[in-house]
């Protein structure tokens, strides 16, 4: 799975170095018993504390990387649809809601893939699943696009995702932590099958 690499620039007015630090100096007490204090040599050093530390005061363009950015570049954006149930799951309502309106704002194009680990039992619950997801997504703005349907015949979902991402040059991949915490999709596998960045939205 791909990162994205996040720096940010400091102004340059607000770092300075920390080599030119004045010297540090502790006074002496006022006041020293004999009775209760053996005396000490206690030396004072005019050399200046200096650390290794440094704040850079510019970065190059590659170096920074606005956030908003970042989304305008993502123009190709895949919806997995893992659940049975024929209304949606909330996890898949949510997820569905964020790529509309990602698409909508960045001018990207979204593809769903349905994917099932077998046929389902009616033609009535395929409809009305495949329904649910048009009238969502047409609530986000978006009349078009693309639907993929596959069965996992012993495949796993992160697999089959990993695969259609990778046929259709997907930039980004928006799905729901519903998804990971039902056991659909095991995380540890994301970064293995799918080539590009996903984006996991908490319950």
């Amino acid at each position: 799975m791909a990162l994205v690499h996040i720096a940010i620039a400091l102004p340059p007015e607000t770092t300075q170095s920390f080599s030119s630090a004045a010297p540090i100096r502790t006074p002496l007490p006022s006041v020293l018993s004999s009775s209760h204090l053996k005396p000490r040599n206690v030396s004072f050093s005019t050399k200046p504390l200096t650390t290794s530390l440094q704040v850079k005061s510019r970065a190059s363009e590659s170096e920074v990387i606005p956030l908003a950015y970042t989304f305008t570049e993502f123009k190709q954006l895949l919806l997995p649809v893992i659940d049975r149930n024929p209304y949606l799951t909330e996890g898949t309502k949510q997820a569905t809601a964020t790529v509309a309106a990602l698409a909508k704002k960045y001018g990207a194009e979204i593809t769903v893939v349905v994917i099932d680990e077998k046929e389902k039992e009616t033609l009535t619950e395929h409809e009305t699943q495949l329904a649910s997801i048009r009238w969502h997504l047409s609530e986000g703005g978006f009349q078009e696009f693309k639907l993929l349907e596959r069965l996992g015949e012993g495949n796993k979902p992160t697999a089959i995702i990993g695969e259609v991402a990778d046929e259709m040059n997907m930039d980004l991949v928006i799905m729901s932590m519903e998804a990971i915490h039902s056991k659909h999709v095991d995380a540890n596998l994301l970064a293995e099958f799918i080539p590009c960045p996903v984006l996991l939205l908490p319950l």
